[in-house]
């Protein structure tokens, strides 16, 4: 790999601690603390993406590259760093926080001129791992790689995987919290992104009182990732944070278009480019069910459940409106920005419905229609994405017991059928009224519903295996994840088996996963 093209604008441009001393503590006052990969001593290649590879300019794969994959061994032009943030957690200030399991390499710039960062995450502590030892294990290591991978080829924006690998060490983790830790295997992943630069970030200077590293860092953002804002003065980062709030809520939009449930919307793991970032108690939507959340630790209050994702964004928004306004300085236009926020993602989810059922334009009476059918699903428990694939197969002659009954996580007795049957003749109707055929409604559908989505129950099942060294079900949700939109398994186009229900890793994550 052409790894000698990996240069470091951001160590060169902010300031930062050049200790290279990993002991856990603040430093305040910069955005990085250099830090070097433990390194390891038997590490083994699960998996490569060697088309991400080429695409961002590392080149093919050798043998000797593993090393770089790990940490091992790096190239004497490479200063590695982790970089500083602090964060709101379940709407509390957590003051700095940082990349506690992640260190930077740097960027490559391919031939196109696109821009890369490359990081390791799992390769040991640094000063921001709180008490941790930053190592990752196999578990979150196949759930980051695999999922990163499976978003962005549904059309996500997201973060993106390079490497798998095993570290040839153990690791402690108690994976429930419940006083039970065990010994599981270590991994590495590398993943990369055009930038992880998030909220934190600027919420760290800010909180600091650091406004020319603020507004540095703003004007370092604007020029390298968002070439269209070409204003100056107070009203550039005006632009700025408007075209966050505008990605932010089409994320999120996506989010809800797929079934994704992030599990964890701290300030923290939040992209200031608009990505899926820090992919931990993760889960793709089984039934629908807007109060569900994966992870225990949400629980009960369920802040981070599915239906409050687009709220929750709104929110985070509001702490980096106040992070960003000592350079803004007008609070009148915060306010009315973010008070349009609510406004254009509910214009945007809509039409992302509209998609999703065929749909030729949103009209007025399709929002009732919406809340109708986001009711029926919690009633009946069907599957989020089942549903819509049985949908496009919808007919005069179907029967909606036999197209939808495989779809649903509860009997449907005669009162659910009825209700099921009467919200089919409501669609039937609305279809019937298109202004576009019924071929270019299709199409639509096809092109907004998965067919494949990666479940965690096949997560859970694929990690089993790769414990046990194969790697055939790797290899299988690889090219389905790759192909989301054909059937390429139909063994994955199911619900979720009952005996996975309450298996930790599948219904139920934590902040470890």
């Amino acid at each position: 790999m052409n790894i000698e093209r990996i240069r470091q604008p951001f160590i060169k441009k902010f300031p930062g601690d050049f200790s290279d001393n990993p002991m856990q503590r603040n430093t305040p006052k910069v955005l990085f603390a250099t830090t070097k990969p433990t390194g390891f001593d038997k590490p083994e290649m699960i998996a490569f993406n060697e088309a991400l590879a080429e695409e961002i300019g590392l080149g093919t794969f050798e043998d000797k590259d593993l090393d770089f994959l790990v940490g091992n061994k790096l190239p004497e032009n490479i200063q590695t760093y982790a970089t500083a943030y602090a964060g709101h957690q379940f709407g509390n200030w957590a003051g700095q926080l940082g990349d506690g399991r992640a260190i930077l390499a740097g960027e490559i710039i391919n031939e196109q001129g696109k821009r890369t960062e490359i990081q390791w995450k799992g390769s040991g502590a640094t000063p921001y791992s709180r008490h941790a030892d930053g190592r990752a294990v196999l578990r979150s290591s196949v759930r980051e790689y695999l999922m990163s991978e499976a978003m962005y080829h549904l059309g996500v924006p997201t973060t993106r995987a390079l490497s798998l690998a095993f570290t040839g060490e153990n690791v402690v983790r108690d994976i429930m919290y419940n006083g039970n830790p065990q010994f599981e295997k270590g991994a590495v992943v590398i993943r990369t992104a055009a930038s992880f630069l998030r909220f934190g970030h600027f919420e760290l200077m800010s909180a600091q009182g650091e406004y020319k590293t603020l507004q540095d860092l703003a004007d370092f953002t604007i020029e390298n990732y968002f070439p269209e804002i070409t204003s100056s003065g107070a009203q550039k980062y005006k632009d700025f944070f408007e075209n966050i709030c505008t990605r932010t809520a089409d994320l999120m939009v996506e989010w809800f278009r797929v079934g994704f449930v992030h599990g964890v919307m701290n300030t923290d793991n939040m992209s200031i480019l608009g990505l899926s970032i820090d992919y931990g108690p993760y889960s793709m939507m089984d039934e629908y069910d807007l109060n569900f959340t994966p992870n225990t630790t949400d629980l009960p209050g369920r802040r981070y459940a599915f239906g409050k994702q687009g709220q929750i964004s709104q929110w985070n928004l509001w702490q980096l409106a106040n992070a960003l306004h000592a350079l803004i300085k007008d609070e009148k236009f915060l306010e009315d920005t973010l008070n349009r926020y609510g406004n254009y993602f509910w214009e945007a989810h809509d039409a992302m419905l509209c998609r999703k059922f065929g749909f030729d334009e949103l009209r007025k009476d399709d929002e009732e229609f919406f809340t109708n059918w986001q009711g029926l699903m919690q009633e009946l428990q069907l599957d989020h994405t089942l549903f819509f694939n049985q949908l496009e197969k919808l007919g005069p002659d179907n029967d909606p017991k036999e197209l939808f009954g495989s779809t649903s996580y509860t009997l449907l007795n005669e009162e659910k059928l009825c209700k099921l049957k009467s919200f089919i003749t409501q669609y039937e109707s609305r279809i019937n009224s298109n202004t576009i055929s019924k071929e270019d409604s299709l199409a639509m559908m096809k092109k907004a519903n998965p067919k494949f989505i990666l479940r965690n129950y096949l997560l859970y099942e694929c990690i089993e295996e790769i414990s046990n060294g194969k790697r055939e079900m790797l290899n299988k949700l690889t090219k389905a994840l790759e192909n989301p939109y054909e059937e390429v398994f139909p063994e994955f186009s199911a619900k979720r088996p009952t005996g996975y229900d309450d298996i930790a890793g599948c219904s139920t994550l934590s902040c470890s996963s």
